[in-house]
Formats: C-alpha cells, structure tokens, sequence
C-alpha cells in the first residue's frame, strides 16, 4: 500500500486532526483502516512497556530451561553446566570435578583460569580492546610476526574463527587462479577430501566433504560450486581428478570459458572425520601436482596446529610446505581468533577491497595470541606435547588390547588422538563419551565410532594417567 502523501501532509498540517485524520487519507486511498492520528501516539504506559529488560533482571536458576525456551537448537546439548575451570579441570554447578579432555574442541591449549592469559586479556581489556582494521595495530603487527618466524608464511590475514579464516583461503585461490596466477582460469575447482570437516559457513561447508552436512543448504540440488571431491590418502585418485578437472569441457571452451584446478585443500590430519592422519607421499604428491599446474596446495590446520601434533604446523609431519595454510581455535587460548597465512605470491593476492573483516586481529585477541605464543616457548609445549602424546598412544594401546570387543586401532599426532570403536561392540562413540562424562571425564566424539582425546597441551604425566583410567572405568560398562 502506498499512500497519499499530500493527503498525509495536509493531515498532520490540519488544525483540527481530529476532524481530518490519517484514517481519512488512508480511507481516501481505498484501505478501510480506522486509525487516527491520535491513535498512533504511544502512550506512557505503552512506552514503559518497551523499555529495556536489564540482564540482572532475567532470572537464572533454570538454565536448562532458559536453552529450552531461547536459545536456537543447533546443538546436541549434554546436561552439564560447568561453574569454573582450572588447569585440565573443569567444575560443576554442583561442584563436580571433571577431567578436561576435550578442551573447548582442541581450543583451550593453556587449560583454564591460565594466569599469563588471564593477566594478557584483562591488561589489554583496561587498555583498549578494539579500535578496526583502520589503524595500525601494534599487537597484530607482533603476532603476525611470530607466526611468520615460526612457519613458512610470508604474511597474516586475521579474523575471527576457523571457518572465516577457510572461507577467505578459498576466495584467495578463486582470485589467484582468476587474476594472479596468468592462467585466466574462469571457472576455477577447489580440489578438497571427503569425510574432511572446513567449517559452517556456506563455502567452507560445500568444501566439505560430507553430504549429510550439505542438507537443506542446496540451491537447485547443489552447494557452493566449484568444489570436487577425492578419497583422502588416495594418490591415484587425486592424479586422475586434477587431471580431469585442468582440462576444460567443449561445452565450456565454447562460451570462453576455462576450467582448471585452483587449489587442492585438505587437512594435515582430519579431525572431524575420525582422527586420519594424513599420509606423507599423498602430501607430497600434491605439492608436486599443484606446483605443475599452478594450482596452490592449502592447508586447513584449524584443530591439529599451533602445536597439538607435537609440531608447531600440522603440515610439518608431512615433509610439504603450504601456499597457504589456515589456523584458529588453539590460536588464543580460547580467546576468538582466526588467520589466514600465505607464502610467496599467494600472500600478495588479497589487497584493499578484496577482503576484511571488522573484528579479525583486533587489540584483545591479538593479546591473546600473543599470550599464546610466548607460553609455549617459555614452557616447552611442544615437547610436552610429545611426551605426553607417547602416553596417550601407548596408554590406549594397552586399552584396546585388554578390551578387544569394543576397541580397535588408535590413532592420531601428539595430543590429537582417537581411537576407535568396532562396529559390533554394542557401543557407540558417543555413548562411551557418556558414561566417561559419568566417571568425571570430558571426551568428545569424531564420528559415530570413534572417541577423540584432546586435553589441554599443559597437561601432566599424572592426568594422562588419571584419564586413561576413568575411561577404563565406561568400558567396564560394556565389557
């Protein structure tokens, strides 16, 4: 409906609105509505009505319901809310004590209530917490230091999360292939593995390789596209795809167009698909395809790097340098932060215009960051990582050997381990993670057959040993 504005004006202007009302403009437009002028003013009580609802003045001692009633359920919620947190422990509301090995999903490396982070946030929050990506900020200057020392990167883009920092690899290929890279590619494929995990957002779901999470998010029945799909460790399937996917259609050729591999994407070690550590040939295989065709190998180390391999990278472990490789969740210790690294000509690609984002390196978690980084080399967490990885490795070993009926193989780097569970034990992954929950341990499934061990990379001798007897405890359950 639009209405006459003369006649709106000449209500409002009217001496007399009650004898001319917007009812009778709106009504002189052919739309019976009754309402005045008078009508439309809110009265006091209607304006305190509207006024703003304080947080301390929302009750809260019922927390399951308050998810129940406000929060979108896009989580499988367990029934624990935890209180505090110290080290590898987490507390209750009840004042249950859980060992933590699941860290915030491979995120709080320092554990909790860690005094060098905790002393890094507060200084900087007192200080000055966000300013935009306007100015020159001196932490992130720092902090993309640091990790340019320590990687292969030549340069840091940041952001906020594992997924941000995927969706900004994949426009960076699309844009070299299209623009930097002289090969005018048009029609640009992103090479990525199944059972592979890249994130929620709409790209970083159509590279990954699992269709059950693809559902509901189609258009016409399809994803994002310009993605392709290979099995991970296969080498002669990745040949035989990037050689298919380099040679444009007659279809194509006909309207201008030129198909060609952008980039081949994968993780070091897939998390989510089940604990797979990538194999060194098949890496290397990669690097070398991508290097023949242009192409620009990219690494996604979200969950295994900044040091849970026991490397500082993922790709370490597998003899290869990245073009470009993403990192997030360990990076700030919890604190939200995401980076897109790149090297050689790949870190030119991004220029003004082409890619931001409001919070990403900000002065907060840029200090959390930093925090991060000096910690670990003022602790050796890489060392412990590998010493206590060795534990975790044998420890399950021994498990799975004592409960032939429900464990099979584990497997994993450092402290990124599963192991998995045989089809007919009678258990699934994530109920096993249950009964621990019972037993006062924190676990988290990848997949529905196989329980991940993720602790916080400060953790002890001791509670290694403490956690590999809790989960003796759940398979007694089922033994």
């Amino acid at each position: 409906m639009q209405l006459s504005w003369s006649l709106l004006l000449a209500a409002l202007l009217s001496q007399n609105s009650n004898a001319f009302s917007i009812g009778t403009a709106i009504r002189s437009s052919s739309v019976a509505t009754p309402t005045t002028l008078s009508a439309t003013l809110e009265s006091p009580a209607e304006t305190a009505k509207k006024s703003l609802v304080p947080p301390s003045e929302i009750p809260d001692d019922d927390v399951a319901g308050m998810f129940e009633k406000f929060v979108q359920k896009t989580y499988g919620r367990y029934p624990l809310t935890i209180a505090s947190g110290h080290g590898c422990t987490l507390t209750d509301k009840d004042g249950k004590e859980y060992l933590d090995f699941v860290a915030g999903i491979a995120t709080c490396i320092l554990g909790h209530s860690n005094k060098e982070l905790s002393d890094a946030v507060t200084s900087q929050i007192n200080t000055v917490h966000h300013v935009s990506n306007l100015y020159l900020i001196p932490s992130q200057a720092k902090l993309a230091a640091w990790l340019v020392e320590n990687s292969c990167a030549d340069k840091v883009f940041f952001c906020n999360s594992g997924a941000e920092a995927n969706e900004g690899a994949i426009k960076l290929a699309r844009r070299h292939a299209a623009i930097n890279s002289g090969r005018e590619i048009t029609d640009p494929v992103i090479i990525t593995a199944k059972q592979s995990f890249h994130g929620r957002t709409l790209a970083a779901l159509s590279a990954t390789g699992q269709p059950k999470y693809h559902e509901g998010f189609t258009y016409g029945g399809e994803m994002v596209q310009g993605f392709t799909y290979v099995e991970y460790n296969n080498i002669e399937e990745l040949k035989k795809v990037v050689a298919e996917m380099n040679t444009t259609p007659p279809e194509l050729e006909k309207e201008g167009r030129k198909r060609g591999v952008a980039a081949i994407m994968l993780e070091p070690l897939q998390g989510e698909g089940g604990i797979i550590p990538g194999n060194k040939e098949y890496f290397q295989t990669a690097r070398q395809l991508c290097d023949d065709c242009g192409a620009l190998l990219m690494c996604d180390e979200v969950q295994v790097g900044m040091g849970r391999s026991g490397k500082l990278w993922g790709h370490e472990n597998l003899g290869i340098e990245p073009d470009v490789f993403t990192s997030a969740k360990a990076l700030g210790g919890g604190v939200p932060i995401g980076a897109l690294l790149a090297k050689g000509e790949a870190a030119n690609v991004l220029v003004p215009g082409t890619h931001a984002s409001t919070y990403g390196g900000n002065p907060l978690a840029c200090a959390a960051g930093l925090a991060v980084a000096q910690y670990m080399c003022d602790h050796d967490l890489l060392g412990n990582v590998q010493a206590r990885g060795q534990q975790l490795t044998e420890g399950l070993a021994d498990l799975a050997a004592k409960y032939p009926s429900i464990l099979a193989d584990s497997r994993g780097w450092g402290l990124l381990k599963g192991i998995k569970i045989k089809d007919d034990a009678g258990v699934t992954a994530g109920e096993l993670v249950g009964d621990a929950m019972k037993e006062g341990l924190l676990l988290v499934a990848a997949g529905p057959s196989v329980v991940r061990f993720v602790p916080p990379l400060i953790v002890t001798e001791a509670e290694i040993s403490k956690a590999l007897e809790l989960f003796e405890n759940a398979l007694k359950k089922h033994s």
